[in-house]
């Protein structure tokens, strides 16, 4: 499942922006974005940690060796400035910040972050500071 999820986040990352602007099929996924980053910029780890995604979390847990709401926190996840564009796809999520770039899913009808802290890397996708297992 891994190796899947990283490859439709590669494929979401490299295509067009078709969901961007605030349309209607990417309002959810972005305004969980928002929320996430202004869990985290607000120093409010139990916030952010509620919307990650299961394997997100563990790994938090697991890298951080403490609680998610403080692990989460010394991420040192980027400011992330104002929303640059974000895309939907069925169940898939980017939103770009100027600053940060997240990755989500849905999980039973909620957005739920899969990677954050993400960077473009040359000859790769992204390389996140946060993300699942």
């Amino acid at each position: 499942m891994v190796k899947w999820m990283w490859l439709a986040i590669g494929a979401l990352a490299t295509t067009g922006c078709a969901g961007c602007g605030g349309h209607g099929e990417d309002a959810a996924p972005r305004s969980a974005a928002l929320t996430f980053e202004h869990a985290v910029q607000s120093h409010d780890g139990a916030a952010a940690c509620a919307l990650l995604a299961p394997d997100t979390r563990t790994e938090v847990v697991q890298s951080g060796g403490s609680s998610c709401r403080k692990a989460i926190l010394d991420e040192d996840l980027p400011e992330p400035g104002p929303v640059d564009e974000s895309s939907a796809f069925g169940t898939m999520a980017q939103v770009r910040f100027t600053g940060d770039t997240l990755f989500l899913s849905e999980f039973r009808g909620r957005w739920k972050v899969l990677a954050a802290g993400c960077s473009p890397m040359p000859r790769a996708p992204y390389d996140c500071s946060v993300k699942g297992g």
